[in-house]
């Protein structure tokens, strides 16, 4: 409604009314906010009066609120059935909060869920019938609603929560006698006290957050952490509840945990289910970015966080407490500044010099996240972080071109780390990890490159206490290690290096979370006698107009893994799985390469695509830099000038006629016009007619280097076969 500011202000109600949008409902219940009739927004809009005037009792409710302006005042004459009736419509207490002129902090929402809570007006929990009435329903499937007088399960008793981490011995806490005889009677007691306490946990159980809706950054594999982190509770006798609202998920069926809850993953109802089980603790870091924000909400509220406590997640996800860190430890990283003002920012950006990278904070998949090459990139893009980073801090930070970047995934005990893994992106820094090509283990790092990294990340672990998963992304040129970001919960790589490792990170941070025994698995990243590649899976084809180019925000909606003896054998197979085609129609390949520091990497790859016998077309830049440097000749095709461009000759009309079979486009992230039009016409071109596109040089060049070995075919091979290769230097018995 008026509250949304979804609703463009330069158009006119009614026309938004008038034209389907995923944002009309918004400008609906404005309209029924402004007093407009059912009858006048259904002629408008053609909705149903049914739902109509469902709205519409939400819009005098929101009225009334405001209308009285004070929460005392509105619970003053029987406030349990005003609050039950809100509650029953759909408010939730934060919007409560609002209407009646409270603040807009966590102390307001709690104080209007103190005031529910203390007028009897809880949720009750209700079965969803999956045997559609037929018989009793039996299952653990459940929900929340206060459209109901009772539960249909039995009441839990709700008890305190406890921390699972329990002292070594009782001297700790007391700091008395310290004579053997003490110490091992003390530590005796202790231990059967940690026992009963873990006992108790048990019973109690523990809480997962899934990940919620699939979108772009966050689907199947933070379902899969989810997935593992139940499974092993369930292998250690805890009772498990999971609470998510993705009927996609593997989480959301009913057999997978003891106590299934279909919900929401907002604090609210996080709370809810916490108060109604009363387990022993949350684990919020498996399941993405929703959940790791509830972390510091849950603990101000009373709620027992598992692993790695909300202060110190708070320290990593905050970009200015953990840039603050890292320069106090002494641990390199780009040059950066917090964004107090625009000016400010574009300061900082001529003194670092351009390009810089504007981060916000407690983001997932790099919302908002762009690099910005002028002036004016930098003002726009600073507006559109402060938008989605709300009240957290947005970051400006120096962007290091043509620098490598390095994932470490970890597992780490009160500090310590239990096992890790290093891979490498095969594009430079500046592509999301989401939409990199990911190699592990690692084949292309100098060993004292991986020195820092360990060295690094051990550092950042110790100072973030981190207990359970994580992970750190890393650049290099060189030899000189920067730190990009730290993220304390599971990445989407965990189950990528999970099943590439044969050990699963998961199960090992949920026994570190849990307090129980977790022993690092025996891995030696360079012992490991064959090579993974992670490849990204895009839906361009779906999206029509998007630009189908890699940047610092993510794009992928899928990606696919293959093993393989060697780097090139497993990048080929995965690229194929992905999606490619190999160019073998025409054989005949379009370069169209910005820069000449591209071409001039690229050049080898070029001549192989001409032994190999392609034909090779390329735009009048490209091809005049390579029959000029490297007297390679090449069709010369002209830029369109933009996609209703039908003159023959130009890139645009050979993919058209189906021409050209690969589409080698590498852009410079220019502001020129002339490359931005022509660029992206082509990309979008190969896209639409189902030609094979390649953005990124360095994948441009692995493909060139596979084509030429002849790795476009290849016999299939189960996971299995590579488990079992034989691991020269390690002793098994």
């Amino acid at each position: 409604g008026e509250d949304s500011n979804l609703v463009d202000d330069s158009i006119s109600l009614e026309a938004c009314l008038k034209t389907p949008t995923d944002t009309r409902l918004f400008a609906v219940q404005m309209a029924l906010e402004q007093g407009w009739t059912v009858d006048a927004v259904h002629d408008a809009t053609k909705i149903d009066k049914w739902f109509l005037s469902k709205l519409k009792n939400i819009a005098m409710m929101r009225s009334a609120m405001k209308t009285v302006g004070d929460l005392d005042k509105l619970v003053s004459e029987n406030g349990k059935n005003r609050i039950r009736k809100l509650k029953m419509t759909g408010f939730s207490d934060k919007q409560i909060a609002s209407y009646v002129g409270l603040p807009p902090t966590l102390a307001s929402e709690s104080r209007v869920r103190d005031k529910r809570k203390s007028l009897g007006v809880i949720p009750c929990v209700k079965q969803i019938d999956t045997l559609a009435a037929e018989f009793p329903a039996q299952t653990n499937y459940l929900y929340m609603t206060y459209c109901g007088d009772c539960d249909d399960l039995t009441e839990i008793p709700s008890a305190s929560a406890l921390t699972l981490h329990q002292s070594n011995t009782l001297i700790e806490k007391t700091g008395v006698d310290s004579s053997h005889d003490f110490q091992r009677r003390a530590r005796a007691f202790s231990n059967a006290q940690a026992i009963q306490s873990l006992a108790d946990a048990k019973q109690r159980g523990v809480m997962v957050l899934g990940c919620g809706a699939y979108c772009i950054g966050s689907s199947v594999e933070f379902d899969w952490c989810a997935v593992s982190c139940v499974r092993q509770l369930r292998r250690d006798k805890f009772k498990s509840i999971i609470v998510n609202y993705n009927p996609e998920t593997v989480s959301t069926d009913y057999d997978e945990s003891d106590q299934l809850y279909f919900e929401e993953l907002s604090l609210e109802r996080v709370l809810d289910i916490y108060d109604r089980e009363g387990p022993a603790g949350i684990v919020v870091s498996v399941g993405g970015q929703i959940p790791n924000n509830l972390s510091g909400p849950l603990a101000e509220c009373g709620a027992t966080i598992l692993g790695t406590s909300a202060r110190d997640i708070e320290r990593a996800e905050d970009r200015r407490q953990f840039s603050d860190m890292l320069d106090n430890m002494g641990i390199k990283q780009p040059a950066w500044s917090v964004l107090r003002s625009k000016d400010e920012a574009i300061e900082f950006a001529n003194e670092v010099e351009f390009p810089v990278l504007v981060r916000p904070s407690f983001v997932l998949s790099g919302a908002a996240m762009r690099v910005a090459a002028d002036e004016t990139q930098l003002r726009n893009f600073l507006g559109l972080a402060a938008d989605i980073a709300a009240d957290k801090p947005v970051v400006v930070t120096k962007f290091i071109v043509n620098a490598k970047e390095i994932e470490f995934d970890g597992v780490a005990n009160r500090g310590e780390i239990l096992n890790y893994a290093i891979g490498e992106h095969l594009e430079n820094a500046g592509v999301h990890s989401g939409d990199a090509t990911v190699i592990l283990p690692a084949q292309k790092l100098y060993v004292h490159t991986i020195r820092q990294v360990k060295l690094y990340a051990s550092g950042i672990a110790k100072a973030l206490n981190i207990t359970g998963p994580f992970n750190i992304q890393f650049m290099a040129k060189g030899n000189d290690v920067q730190v990009i970001e730290c993220n304390l919960r599971a990445s989407r790589t965990f189950p990528f290096v999970s099943k590439t490792l044969n050990h699963n990170f998961i199960s090992l941070a949920t026994k570190a979370m849990c307090g129980i025994e977790a022993k690092p698995y025996r891995i030696s990243l360079l012992d490991i006698d064959y090579v993974c590649v992670k490849a990204p899976m895009f839906s361009f084809t779906r999206l029509r107009g998007a630009d189908p180019s890699l940047g610092v925000e993510m794009a992928s909606t899928g990606e696919v893994a293959c093993f393989g003896k060697d780097v090139q054998s497993a990048f080929m197979q995965a690229m194929l799985s992905a999606g490619f085609k190999v160019p073998t129609k025409n054989r005949s390949v379009l370069f169209s390469i910005a820069s000449d520091i591209f071409r001039h990497e690229f050049a080898e790859a070029a001549q192989q695509f001409k032994n190999m016998g392609y034909t090779i077309f390329a735009t009048p830049g490209t091809a005049q830099y390579y029959e000029e440097n490297f007297g390679l000749a090449t069709i010369v095709v002209q830029k369109p000038e933009n996609e209703d461009c039908e003159q023959p000759g130009t890139a645009l009309s050979e993919i058209k006629g189906g021409k050209i079979d690969l589409v080698i486009n590498i852009s410079e992230g220019s502001t020129r016009r002339d490359e931005m039009t022509a660029g992206y016409v082509i990309r979008r071109a190969a896209v639409d007619f189902g030609v094979s596109l390649v953005t990124n040089v360095k994948c441009a060049i692995m493909i060139a280097e596979c084509l030429d070995a002849g790795m476009e075919k290849f016999p299939p091979q189960h996971i299995g076969n590579f488990y079992e290769l034989p691991t020269i230097g390690w002793y098994s018995k």
